[in-house]
């Protein structure tokens, strides 16, 4: 949970850094890979995390200058690249001219729950990082390099002339 609004941007902005760097390793053709018929594609994905965002912070009551949390997915990837630049940007600045610290203790309706700003803050990032995750395999199975976020990824050993860890 987030007490500080500086804690809340400093640590947002490294998270949304490597959210764009797994974003941008994404080909248009590895929009529709997906495990099962009944799953998020990584474009879905993908989009999930854009246009949470505004969905999300809407709950808060902060005013975000961003994409309808119902825009339709993209057909490039070069588009939910550039959206999630924007409402990345546009939750920042949000935050910084809508909120003071105190705000991040007020308490709000989440999903039939309640919940304070500072809290919800953290549970953005938190939804962030889960579908990066996700996003690793469906990246994996594309074909694609999963670009090293809190460590180095499988490609980037190799690269390094390390062997892989065994476990």
């Amino acid at each position: 949970m987030f007490l500080f609004i500086s804690n809340f941007v400093q640590v947002w902005e490294q998270e949304a850094k490597a959210t764009l760097r797994m974003l941008e390793t994404l080909t248009d053709a590895s929009l529709n890979q997906l495990v099962a018929a009944q799953d998020r594609t990584l474009g879905r994905i993908a989009w999930h995390l854009v246009t949470t965002i505004p969905e999300m912070m809407a709950r808060t009551g902060l005013i975000l200058e961003s994409i309808n949390e119902d825009a339709p997915l993209p057909r490039t990837a070069e588009e939910i690249i550039n959206n999630y630049r924007d409402v990345s940007h546009s939750l920042v600045t949000a935050v910084r001219s809508q909120w003071k610290d105190q705000t991040l203790l007020e308490k709000r309706d989440m999903y039939g729950e309640t919940w304070t700003n500072g809290y919800t803050l953290s549970a953005l990032i938190d939804h962030q990082i889960h579908h990066r995750g996700q996003m690793t395999v469906l990246m994996r199975q594309a074909g694609l390099k999963v670009p090293g976020i809190y460590g180095p990824s499988r490609e980037d050993w190799k690269r390094m002339g390390m062997e892989l860890p065994l476990i």
